[in-house]
């Protein structure tokens, strides 16, 4: 089977720890939405609760998590009857392969991983072991699908090409064409969001410090006493992308209105360049309000019928299901597991 047999279809996921934020909305669900709707690829979005658990989480705010992110799809524009939408731990085909992979994947591979570095830290020995090997799990939330692009960010593109590994690897050593190696896409302004308190780290659910980040369920005060306290540096504005090298903070918050507003930092910069931040940062905040707003607004309603958001992830498991247990059930198969 070659590269080009295989129906174009897209994976991609969100972990549940901690609430969405705008890095969440501008460098995953937004890009999410965007592919859904060009209608070329099948989409297939998923929570990843089971990689949420390689560190500890408190079974009442998984719940409500998992929920909660399933809620900023919904409300951002993922629909449930064109897209498949579903939690992770609802189809167990996704740990079965896994297992499978973690006997393909090397100890090597995972030990090189960035992210398992920047998580671990000194203490590696005190982590768990899914924390580990939650690539091998990526690895099998995409291949299990057949998918044959995943939108990421850049910081996960090491993740995907050890998917494509993973996958090269297995099919090599049992002699068949069966998993696709999907590519990375990587596409769009604003795609990595910054700290808003320090331009040079990622914007994160899980900061010191709520001003760090806006979250999709900030109210419009919240969101322009935020960008109002973001920290700058004492210039204004330049005039062009080449003047943001250096000021990480000034950089974040042009990307960011880019992001929201759809055009480059250059646009950004040919309408407020000279500007000082006491102009600006209304300007950013009223963009931000405007678009963040209504998905805040859809995301309350929903979060506020549990019982209909779990009928929509069920929903979306059932046909997940329909995908992946012939694929694994195959690859038990090539393997040589008896089925009966």
């Amino acid at each position: 089977m070659t590269q080009s047999r295989f129906a174009p279809r897209v994976f991609s996921g969100i972990k549940p720890s901690g609430g969405l934020t705008l890095g969440n909305y501008l460098g995953a669900i937004r890009r999410f939405v965007e592919v859904q709707d060009e209608g070329r690829f099948e989409t297939i979005y998923c929570v990843v609760d089971l990689h949420a658990i390689t560190v500890w989480q408190d079974p009442a705010e998984l719940r409500a998590a998992t929920r909660e992110v399933a809620a900023g799809f919904l409300a951002a524009g993922i629909d449930p009857e064109r897209s498949i939408l579903f939690n992770q731990s609802q189809v167990s085909a996704h740990a079965e392969l896994g297992w499978i992979f973690n006997c393909v994947a090397r100890m090597g591979w995972m030990g090189r991983m960035t992210q398992w570095k920047d998580k671990a830290g000194k203490n590696a020995e005190a982590q768990s072991l899914g924390l580990f090997a939650y690539p091998s799990l990526m690895a099998a939330d995409i291949l299990l699908y057949h998918a044959t692009h995943v939108p990421v960010g850049e910081d996960q593109k090491q993740h995907v090409e050890l998917t494509r590994d993973i996958a090269a690897k297995f099919n090599h050593d049992y002699g068949v064409d069966f998993f696709p190696l999907p590519e990375p896409v990587i596409e769009g302004p604003a795609m990595r969001v910054m700290n808003l308190r320090d331009g040079t780290k990622k914007m994160s659910k899980s900061g010191e410090s709520d001003m760090e980040r806006i979250n999709l369920t900030d109210d419009a005060d919240t969101i322009a006493r935020k960008f109002q306290k973001a920290r700058t540096d004492a210039a204004p504005l330049p005039e062009t992308v080449a003047g943001l090298e250096g000021r990480p903070e000034a950089k974040n918050l042009v990307e960011i209105y880019a992001g929201l507003a759809g055009i480059t930092p250059q646009a950004v910069l040919d309408r407020h360049g000279g500007q000082g931040w006491g102009a600006f940062k209304p300007a950013l905040a009223e963009l931000a309000v405007e678009t963040l707003s209504p998905i805040s607004a859809e995301m309350a309603r929903l979060v506020a019928d549990p019982a209909e958001i779990d009928r929509l992830l069920a929903r979306g498991a059932e046909r997940a299901r329909a995908i992946a247990q012939p694929i694994l059930e195959r690859t038990f198969e090539i393997v040589g597991m008896i089925r009966s």
